[in-house]
């Protein structure tokens, strides 16, 4: 197929089907055999093969938003800032969930082919490398918010200080007096999480405190992995006087677990968390957390995309927005 047009007509053929099949295939319709289907969109793929009515000629007036999971409250922030904007621009927001463990990817990105869009928001994408070739093929402006890591898309990334905002979370907690301080960390795939306990690492040295590997634990970010964690902690000979959680789900889960202890937050323990979810200053006590401009970076997301859409070029391939702590009523001075 080197050096033709790739079109209908030339992927009928090395199909070995008619250009009506195709056609079906391209459109989404049922009636085409499994084998057959894979087939022809095996060849679609290989060959980037784009309707004549380019999604890069004319605006389609969507843009797909993508995430790992939605069981998550940062992932309704962040929806939030892109429809901002997409509303604002009289765009739609089609947003998926690829599960990264099933073919809910595969599923997304063939929508994608069998439709127009003016851009795709990656959320902490973790995109096999196949799946990114295919992305590319498919020549759709792309942006990635919170980078995982290792092997990228070249795209526009838009993330946060998190580095800044572990050192932060840590600094006051040492500023309080404390000098054992648990970390329950998130996935360390993520560049996000490994910045955070990078953060919380560079505020234990400025302070003197050795770095004790028993105070770290691992997390997922999620309710569970805060309440284990903080129950291993609290199990250790010398516990924790305080315990800062990589994500405020994680932290309500540090809650439970020193509540089924009958330990008191801050009076036994103090918690810092990181997000600021709207859930967070409802906590009881009010939780003292850092806060990720969540709404922001899907409105900024949100206008890269568009303006890649439009030919523009970003003012910076890479944008971290500040993170700030914000102190409420779950930590206190630590009385020896």
């Amino acid at each position: 197929m080197s050096g033709r047009k790739v079109t209908i007509n030339v992927i009928a053929e090395a199909a070995g089907v008619s250009v009506p099949t195709v056609s079906r295939v391209l459109n989404g319709r049922s009636d085409v055999s499994p084998t057959t289907r894979a087939r022809i969109e095996e060849l679609l793929r290989q060959h980037g093969y784009q309707r004549r009515n380019s999604r890069r000629r004319e605006s389609a007036a969507l843009v797909d938003l993508v995430f790992n999971d939605l069981d998550s409250p940062w992932a309704v922030e962040i929806i939030r800032g892109v429809e901002d904007v997409t509303h604002a621009a009289a765009v739609g927001t089609v947003v998926s969930a690829v599960h990264r463990h099933s073919g809910a990817t595969r599923q997304w990105l063939e929508n994608l082919r069998a439709r127009a869009s003016d851009g795709v928001i990656l959320v902490t994408s973790t995109l096999a490398p196949s799946h990114q070739e295919e992305l590319r093929r498919l020549n759709v402006p792309t942006v990635v918010i919170d980078p995982a890591g290792g092997p990228a898309l070249d795209v526009p990334t838009i993330g946060a200080t998190n580095w800044a905002g572990g050192l932060a979370a840590t600094e006051h907690l040492t500023s309080l007096g404390h000098r054992r301080i648990g970390f329950v960390a998130g996935p360390p795939a993520l560049l996000c999480s490994r910045a955070r306990l990078d953060g919380y690492r560079a505020a234990l040295d400025a302070a003197g405190i050795a770095m004790d590997d028993a105070l770290v634990r691992p997390g997922d970010f999620y309710h569970e992995s805060g309440f284990t964690g903080a129950g291993e902690l609290m199990d250790l000979r010398e516990p924790p006087t305080a315990i800062f959680a990589a994500s405020d789900q994680m932290a309500f889960g540090v809650y439970e677990a020193l509540r089924r202890r009958g330990l008191r937050v801050p009076d036994d323990v103090s918690v810092v968390g990181f997000d600021d979810l709207p859930e967070a200053r409802w906590a009881s006590p009010p939780l003292t957390t850092v806060r990720q401009p969540l709404t922001e970076m899907g409105m900024l997301a949100a206008r890269t995309v568009l303006r890649l859409a439009r030919g523009e070029q970003p003012d910076s391939p890479r944008v971290e927005l500040a993170t700030d702590l914000v102190v409420r009523d779950s930590t206190v001075e630590h009385k020896a």
